[in-house]
């Protein structure tokens, strides 16, 4: 198995992370690589600051010990790549805020000198020239993509596209991007049906106590749903779904 040092060296912090002590032998077997070669990458890891602590004598093995400070990350620089340019991207829709700055900052913080050069790299030949039709706030992302994971509800203010403003309990589904906005796809409690809403006239949104049973999705995916009129009938794809 032929595989660059960074990937090999991943796969053996997986491998040490699982809990327990291992063999160089063993680790050796199950990364299709030579005890030397194990040896070596054990010792990468620690000047990347992992604690990887040795059992001497005959029967030495390896184990991570938990709880030491955060060390430098490990990726690759593609996966640098990747993080680094999705920021800028994510930056387009949050220009008012902070927070895509200080992501790329604490990034810098933890990772070995050889990566920090690609993400400064990417961040200065980065630039989005397509700027969307209305911001959204990073706050609002968080609480609504909190509520999906743990089955919650929402109330907040809407404005709809007819300026008229009401206020919303919903079963939150998934928020999508389209034709320059976001949404949030959700059970509207009080309609009694699934609705959207453009996240850019969403207002005090909030957490409400408990949880609710998942509903079933009426539709197999959400392209399929928004190109039929919302479930009732066959529409234009680049129809804007209505709050």
């Amino acid at each position: 198995m032929d595989l660059d040092p960074v990937t090999r060296t991943l796969n053996l912090l997986a491998l040490l992370q699982s809990g327990g002590e291992r063999t160089p032998a063993e680790l050796a077997e199950r990364l299709g690589t030579s005890v030397r070669t194990v040896r070596r990458d054990v010792q990468r890891l620690r000047r990347l600051g992992y604690t990887v602590e040795a059992r001497p004598g005959p029967g030495s093995a390896y184990r991570l010990r938990p709880g030491v400070r955060i060390p430098p990350l490990l990726f690759t620089a593609d996966e640098i790549t990747a993080l680094v340019a999705g920021l800028r991207l994510i930056h387009a829709w949050l220009p008012g805020e902070t927070v895509t700055a200080s992501a790329l900052l604490k990034l810098d913080q933890v990772l070995p000198r050889s990566l920090r050069s690609r993400a400064a790299a990417t961040d200065l030949a980065t630039e989005v020239l397509q700027q969307p039709d209305a911001a959204i706030s990073a706050a609002t992302v968080g609480v609504i993509a909190d509520a999906v994971a743990q089955e919650g509800r929402l109330r907040f203010r809407y404005t709809d596209r007819h300026r008229r403003p009401s206020t919303r309990l919903v079963e939150p589904y998934r928020h999508f991007l389209r034709a320059g906005h976001w949404y949030l796809v959700a059970f509207d409690v009080d309609r009694e049906d699934w609705r959207t809403f453009r996240l850019d006239r969403i207002t005090d949104v909030s957490r409400e106590p408990g949880g609710h049973r998942p509903r079933e999705f009426p539709s197999p995916s959400l392209e399929h749903w928004l190109s039929h009129d919302f479930g009732r009938a066959t529409a234009s794809p680049a129809a804007e779904p209505a709050g």
